[in-house]
Order: C-alpha cells, then sequence, then structure tokens
C-alpha cells in the first residue's frame, strides 16, 4: 500500500471527525503505521531484557486517540501533536514506574538529539528530560512545545508551525533555543 498523502490523512481525519465510520477504517491503519514508527524511533535503541514493547506503546496511544469523543481533527499534524503529548506522558509515566522499581541511581546527562528511551538503566535521563521540558514550559510554553512536537511527535517544522500557529522560522529559532537551554539545564544534573 502506497504512503498516503498529508492531504488524504487530513481529509480522512476530518470525515472521522463528522461521524464518517469508512474513514475510520481508511485511515486507522494508516495512523497505526505511522504511530508504530514514532514509537519505534523511541524505543529502538533499548536494551535486552525491557518491558515497553513498540507494539504496547503504540497500541496505548492509539486507544486513547481513538476513544476521544466529539474531537474535530482540524489535520494530520492536529492529531500527531496530540498523539505526541500521549506518546510523553505514557512514556514518563512508564520511566517513573521503571524508576521506583528500581530505586535510586544518579540521573546523567542526556542528549536531545538521541531517541527517546525508557530502559531500566535510561529511566533517570528520560526524566529528567520531562523534569527540565516542564521548567522550560514555565519560561516559554510555546518552545516546550515545539520541543515535544518535533523530539515526541516527530513533526516536521512546517507540520510544528501549523500546529503552534507560528512560521516556520519562528520553529527553527525555538527548537535552537530550546535544545540549547535543555543541554544546559540537564548537562547540570550530570553525574
Amino acid at each position: 500500500m502506497p504512503a498516503p498523502s498529508r492531504y488524504e490523512l487530513t481529509r480522512l481525519l476530518q470525515a472521522w471527525s463528522q461521524g464518517d465510520q469508512k474513514a475510520f477504517e481508511e485511515f486507522a491503519p494508516l495512523v497505526f503505521a505511522e504511530l508504530k514508527r514514532l514509537a519505534r524511533r523511541h524505543l529502538i535503541a533499548e536494551v535486552s531484557g525491557h518491558t515497553l514493547e513498540t507494539g504496547e506503546l503504540v497500541n496505548e496511544v492509539f486507544l486513547r486517540l481513538i476513544d476521544w469523543k466529539n474531537v474535530q481533527w482540524q489535520n494530520r499534524a492536529h492529531f500527531f501533536a496530540v498523539a505526541a503529548q500521549m506518546m510523553r506522558r505514557i512514556l514518563v509515566d512508564y520511566a517513573r514506574s521503571r524508576r521506583y522499581q528500581k530505586r535510586g541511581g544518579g540521573v546523567r546527562r542526556v542528549e536531545l538529539e538521541k531517541t527517546a528511551i525508557v530502559s531500566k538503566d535510561r529511566c533517570g535521563e528520560f526524566l529528567a528530560l520531562d523534569e527540565a521540558l516542564t521548567r522550560l514550559a514555565e519560561i516559554d510554553q510555546r518552545k516546550s512545545r515545539v520541543v515535544e512536537l518535533r523530539f515526541f511527535g516527530g513533526l516536521s517544522v512546517e507540520e510544528t508551525a501549523v500546529v503552534v500557529g507560528v512560521s516556520p522560522i519562528t520553529v527553527m529559532r525555538d527548537w535552537e533555543f530550546a535544545r540549547s537551554w535543555l543541554e544546559r539545564e540537564l548537562s547540570g544534573k550530570a553525574e
């Protein structure tokens, strides 16, 4: 099956929002495949013995998304922006539960460009990133949102600009600032 265009996904999402079940049946496998790609990106460097599988993460995000009632999806970017938030929450909750199980362990330096990994050995890093993003949101909500959309949601600069409501160049400036700020914040947490 050829990959659908962004416009086709937007059309199907909007039709589904208006109650078209056939649109959902066409849309679901396409979105599921994209969510799987995003989840795989986050979990690819997972060490053996981890308990969070790509399929589990995708299923959880997908089930939460389709369970929403009366949502008027604006476009593909809107859908994946919400999916990014959900994926972040699920990964953070998972990391917290793993960290509680581990009891202890210091927080190490996290590089934003690396994939989000929530193995037992890296839960502290993931939680440190989440805490730093929360602090960034207190200072500048938009910059935090840009990181969430690009890092967790895998949205392009253009898609992020649509969701946030700014120009692509502003997204790039926000992204660069946020990366620098987060790296500085996280390096202060290094062991």
